[in-house]
C-alpha cells in the first residue's frame, strides 16, 4: 500500500510539473509577424501589418537583423540595424510585453526590399529640400499679398476686382502648401557637407568639428536620425564612382559613430548615391569638387516634433 501511494505521489509531481512547463512555454511563446516599417524612432519600429496598422516593435542589443540571401532564402547576411528604414518591408519574430509590444528578436529581410526602400528614402528627402524651399517662396508671396491688401482698402475703386485677384491666389497657395505638406515624413534639423579630393575617401579633418558639431546639436532634438548620403562626380567609371561614394559615405558614418558617439540606432543606414544628383557641373575643376561630396543631414519625424 505505501508503494501504491508513493506511486501515486510521484505520478502526480510529473503531472504538476508537466503543467507548468506547458504553461511557461504559452507564457514565452513566440510570434511572428510581416509587415511595412512606417516610422522609426530609435530602438522603437512603427510596423504595418495586414492585422494592425500601427504595431510597435521594439529593437535590443541581442535583436537578430539579417539579409535573406540565395534562391531559397536560406542564407543570411548580418546587417546593422541601421538598415530598418521607414519604407522596408520585414518579417519579424519575438514575444509581446505587458504594453503588448513585440519585443523582436529575429527581423529578416531581402536585398531587393532595402534597395527599393533605401531609393524611397533618398527621393523623399531630396523633396524636402525643395520643399522648404517652395514653402519659403509661398511665405513671401502671403506677405507680398497681405501688403496688397491693405493698399487695396484706400483703394476703394478697384477693390472688387482686385480682391477676386487676392482670393484666387490665397487658394493657389493653400492648396500648394498642403500638396507640398505630404511629401516627406521628416523635416530637416540640420545639414553638414563633406567634400572629397578627386579619387580620395578619407574624411579631410578640416570637417571632424562640424561633423562633431551636429551630432552634438542633434542631441538636444526628440526622436532624431542621422542620414549619411556619399555622392562621386561624373569624372571616371560609373562603377568606380559608386565604390568611391559608398566607402566615402561610410568613412563619414564611422566618424559619427566612433568619434562623435552617435549611438547605431539613431543612424540610418549610408546611402551610396554614385554620380546621381550632380549638383555642379563635371565640365569644371570647380563642378567636379562640388560634386565629390557627403551629406550629413540631422532629420526629425514630423509625428514626433508633434508640429
Amino acid at each position: 500500500m505505501d508503494r501504491k501511494n508513493s506511486l501515486l505521489k510521484l505520478a502526480t509531481i510529473a503531472l504538476l510539473a508537466l503543467a507548468v512547463v506547458a504553461l511557461s512555454g504559452a507564457a514565452v511563446a513566440q510570434v511572428k509577424a510581416e509587415g511595412l516599417i512606417k516610422g522609426r524612432n530609435g530602438d522603437q519600429i512603427i510596423l504595418q501589418t495586414a492585422d494592425n496598422p500601427n504595431m510597435v516593435v521594439l529593437l535590443t542589443e541581442s535583436t537578430d537583423v539579417a539579409q535573406v540571401q540565395g534562391a531559397l532564402k536560406a542564407r543570411h547576411k548580418e546587417m546593422s540595424m541601421a538598415a530598418l528604414i521607414p519604407g522596408l518591408k520585414v518579417k519579424v519574430e519575438g514575444t509581446m510585453n505587458d504594453q503588448q509590444q513585440l519585443v523582436a528578436t529575429k527581423v529578416r529581410f531581402t536585398g531587393k526590399d532595402l534597395q527599393q526602400a533605401q531609393s524611397i528614402q533618398a527621393g523623399m528627402h531630396e523633396t524636402a529640400a525643395l520643399t522648404a524651399q517652395n514653402q519659403a517662396e509661398l511665405q513671401k508671396q502671403n506677405e507680398a499679398l497681405q501688403a496688397q491688401n491693405e493698399a487695396l482698402k484706400a483703394q476703394q475703386e478697384q477693390l472688387s476686382a482686385q480682391q477676386l485677384a487676392i482670393e484666387k491666389n490665397k487658394q493657389e497657395i493653400a492648396a500648394a502648401v498642403a500638396r507640398f505638406g505630404q511629401l516627406d515624413d521628416y523635416y530637416i534639423r540640420d545639414e553638414v557637407t563633406v567634400l572629397f579630393a578627386n579619387g580620395k575617401v578619407k574624411v579631410d579633418q578640416q570637417y571632424v568639428p562640424q561633423l562633431l558639431a551636429l551630432a552634438n546639436k542633434a542631441k538636444n532634438i526628440n526622436g532624431y536620425m542621422i542620414e549619411v548620403k556619399g555622392y562621386a562626380s561624373a569624372v571616371g567609371s560609373q562603377a568606380l564612382n559608386q565604390k568611391l561614394s559608398e566607402e566615402r559615405a561610410s568613412n563619414v558614418t564611422n566618424v559619427l559613430l566612433q568619434q562623435a558617439k552617435v549611438p547605431l540606432t539613431r543612424m540610418l543606414a549610408p546611402a551610396a548615391m554614385g554620380e546621381s544628383d550632380q549638383v555642379g557641373t563635371d565640365k569644371t575643376a570647380e563642378g567636379q569638387a562640388e560634386n565629390r561630396r557627403v551629406v550629413v543631414r540631422v532629420l526629425q519625424n514630423k509625428g514626433v516634433a508633434g508640429i
